[in-house]
């Protein structure tokens, strides 16, 4: 996006809201299943093993990695818009094919189908919201989109307690697809992605919805792209893993493998080291509710330090944080600060990897946003399934709970190191001077 557009704030916060409410609702549905499992596995008519309650557990993580990779590739070269809608759309459906699921094996298709639509929100919703966000709050908006992620899982452990004693996990489950029916006023709401149209030559179009979107500032065509050409699946590849910018994809992909690994860890293994560690079941139940409501706080509060001084700076030392306030839950503390330790641990998890999320959407060009924002989180998907695997190793080898501590404050640490490693700007010479010998792309990232 050029760096000269101008943006009415009416038309920012009408994508912030639409991408918001639909991390919200993707929120909701990832944060069901472990709400609801407790259920399913005293279930006397479907009699679940461990075993099967892990696989229906695991089987949206499936279908996550594949909408990462496929949506935010389509997203780049069909639209961004549809893409979104049509993954609520896609996920929405499934939950009441879960709820209404005569078996096991019809509950976990849909959870897989499900998946894919779930894997496919953020990248979308990530080039969306950078792309419609002024220069000097980027960071800080998508810190404001993504806490809706935090904020529907804690929907789903409220609407759980309210549901599960009358309506049982069906109902739970019924309640994620009440999203389809706000397709028709978000569908509304958002405009296609400007860039988008740009990259694809379609430069009419791109130029009637500026104008009624109220957006000024020069439309810059990809070089060489001729009318209705969209770019190919090959510049889009070319623009994640072009030499110049592989050092950034590898730090990158590093990052949010072990970002994700503690988000996952920590949330499926806090509440039981906690409560090993001597606490009762309510205070270690507490653990989880303020990991997951400070790291929604806690992305805002991140954002707006990033926009000030520096994306790389700034989620480097949260990460680095939340490697000590890890660390120190080692040690027995009073209730109080063991809190505020959880705390830093979500802020330096969760906060931080969505910060570092943003800033990878913005680092690439235009034309690849989408692309190299789901493959990214589809690599860190295996370490949302190594972070549960970490502590269930640990456990299983009768390790001191010290070890817990230790195998993820030393996660965080390396995320740190990672995200230090990263090139402190984009290249000026994005893929589009790189495929068409233009001088400069639509879109670099600011240094941080």
């Amino acid at each position: 996006m050029s760096e000269a557009r101008s943006i009415p704030a009416r038309t920012t916060r009408a994508v912030l809201l639409v991408c918001g409410i639909s991390v919200l609702f993707e929120g909701y549905d990832v944060g069901s299943i472990g709400a609801v499992l407790p259920a399913l596995a005293a279930d006397r008519h479907w009699l679940l093993t461990p075993m099967q309650l892990g696989a229906l557990g695991s089987y949206a993580l499936a279908g996550m990695f594949l909408g990462g990779l496929i949506v935010g590739t389509l997203g780049d070269l069909l639209g961004r818009r549809r893409m979104l809608l049509g993954c609520v759309a896609l996920f929405s459906l499934t939950m009441a094919g879960a709820a209404l699921a005569p078996t096991p094996f019809w509950f976990g298709l849909c959870r897989l189908l499900g998946g894919v639509g779930l894997g496919g929100v953020i990248p979308v919703a990530a080039a969306l919201t950078i792309e419609y966000s002024p220069e000097a709050r980027r960071s800080f908006n998508y810190g404001m989109m993504y806490s809706g992620y935090s904020l529907g899982i804690l929907c789903a452990a409220l609407v759980a307690m309210a549901l599960l004693p009358a309506w049982g996990w069906r109902g739970v489950m019924a309640v994620g697809a009440l999203p389809v029916l706000a397709l028709w006023p978000m569908a509304r709401a958002l405009p296609e992605s400007l860039d988008y149209l740009v990259a694809g030559g379609r430069m009419t179009e791109a130029q009637t919805l500026a104008a009624r979107l109220g957006i000024t500032g020069a439309l810059v065509p990809r070089a060489g792209a001729a009318a209705h050409e969209r770019a190919s699946l090959r510049e889009v590849v070319a623009a994640i893993f072009a030499k110049r910018r592989l050092r950034a994809t590898v730090c990158f992909w590093i990052a949010l493998f072990c970002g994700m690994l503690l988000v996952y860890g920590l949330n499926t293994w806090l509440p039981m080291i906690m409560r090993k560690k001597g606490y009762d079941l309510g205070s270690s139940l507490a653990f989880l509710f303020v990991f997951s409501l400070t790291s929604a706080f806690g992305g805002v509060v991140l954002g707006k330090i990033a926009d000030r001084f520096g994306v790389r700076a700034t989620v480097a030392l949260a990460y680095a944080v939340g490697a000590l306030g890890i660390a120190a839950l080692m040690t027995k503390n009073p209730l109080v600060v063991s809190y505020l330790l959880v705390a830093l641990a979500g802020i330096g998890s969760i906060s931080a990897s969505l910060i570092l999320t943003g800033h990878l959407t913005h680092f690439y060009p235009a034309h690849a946003r989408g692309a190299a924002t789901g493959w990214a989180l589809s690599f860190a998907r295996f370490g949302a399934m190594c972070g549960p695997l970490l502590g269930g190793y640990i456990a299983s080898i009768g390790a001191d709970l010290a070890w817990n501590f230790m195998a993820f404050a030393a996660t965080a640490l390396v995320a740190a190191l990672a995200v230090a490693a990263l090139p402190s700007r984009a290249p000026v010479d994005e893929i589009d001077a790189e495929a068409h010998g233009a001088s400069r792309a639509v879109g670099g990232a600011p240094a941080s």
